[in-house]
């Protein structure tokens, strides 16, 4: 008979290698996937790791796609750390888009150097916004921020293509679902000649530095390290638990809706009625992935969007579905908790024992 015993001490080396081995069985499940349907197994592999990346344009795609994840993903693991478990960003990032855009579209004439500035406010209000109700929830009725925050992004993008199929609809789009283009000002500067790469790449870099500060130097930041260690243990110290699930879940919003707004002013340049295509989810493994570390993460987010990238180049070379990204991005994630469940566990094979004489058998 086999069973899960607890490791007395779990390897801190395998905790931080466990990410790159489950990357590496990623890849090998992909050489066996390539082999099953047909595939060159070489032909796959450099159409979904190296083509996309092979010039300067593929490389500002790779920065484009890891911004939104690493500052959505940074912003989560704040909560995380603290047992506080925010699954709504994909509808706070759509929520701060609407935010946002909507300031962009009323203000759609304006030139001025303010705009953009105020537009990155408005998605961060946003995101906190929509992030605020499972907030309240928790905290006044003990509702789970899982289910509560999970709903929610339903509701966001919804809402979001009903202003596009409705008020906000482009008069000269051609009846498409579509708002109007942002005016210039409103939009973020490309940074790197040649390619989409914008001012979304620094943004996001800056907020994992200053989530690093946060939680490493600050009192709140150790606080909410420790309610994450032993939850018991913070509340017998006198920590405000309240105040951290008010914090882990605004600081995922706020992020969350500052990449919301950096997409639709950056790469889309106006809403539609899906504005992400799922970043707020993907965020979410390129936390753990990351193991919850600002430069974990850093490398998790390209990783991760080398997978996205990865999966639109094996759709145009090798006629793969769109799915394939998904898949990947599963298997990734199962392997990290199968890894993680044998560094904290190790299998035991307990010996059948034989009932005495006159005992029932087990």
């Amino acid at each position: 008979m086999l069973r899960l015993e607890a490791r007395p001490q779990a390897s801190t080396c395998m905790r931080y290698l466990s990410p790159v081995i489950a990357a590496g069985l990623t890849a090998v499940c992909g050489i066996v996937f390539s082999v099953f349907i047909g595939l060159n197994p070489a032909d796959a592999f450099h159409a979904f790791f190296i083509a996309p990346i092979d010039d300067l344009y593929g490389l500002g795609e790779l920065g484009v796609k890891a911004a939104p994840l690493m500052l959505i993903a940074t912003g989560l693991a704040i909560g995380f750390r603290s047992n506080i478990w925010n699954i709504g960003a994909e509808g706070q990032l759509t929520f701060g888009a609407v935010c946002g855009g909507g300031l962009a579209l009323y203000y759609y004439g304006s030139e001025s150097a303010w705009l953009l500035p105020a537009i990155i406010i408005a998605g961060a209000l946003g995101g906190m916004a929509w992030a605020a109700v499972p907030a309240f929830l928790r905290t006044r009725f003990n509702t789970n921020e899982i289910l509560v925050s999970l709903m929610l992004n339903y509701v966001a993008v919804l809402f979001l293509s009903y202003l596009v199929h409705g008020p906000w609809r482009d008069p000269e789009g051609f009846n498409f679902p579509e708002s109007r283009l942002f005016p210039d000002a409103a939009m973020l500067p490309v940074i790197l000649d040649d390619t989409r790469l914008h001012l979304g790449l620094p943004i996001a870099l800056a907020a994992v530095m200053l989530g690093w500060l946060f939680v490493r130097k600050s009192f709140v930041g150790y606080q909410m390290r420790v309610a994450g260690l032993a939850d018991d243990a913070a509340l017998y110290a006198g920590f405000n638990r309240k105040r951290m699930v008010w914090i882990g879940l605004l600081s995922g919003g706020a992020a969350a809706g500052v990449a919301g707004l950096c997409e639709v002013a950056g790469p889309i340049g106006q809403l539609l009625p899906s504005v992400s295509p799922g970043y707020g989810y993907a965020a979410i493994i390129v936390a753990f992935v990351g193991r919850l570390h600002p430069i974990g993460i850093l490398l998790a987010s390209l990783l991760m969007s080398l997978l996205y990238l990865g999966g639109e180049s094996a759709q145009m070379e090798l006629g793969l579905p769109s799915a394939v990204t998904g898949i990947f991005q599963g298997v990734l994630l199962f392997f990290l908790l199968a890894a993680d469940l044998f560094i904290n566990f190790r299998v035991r094979l307990m010996p059948r024992r034989v009932p005495a004489m006159g005992e029932a058998a087990p």
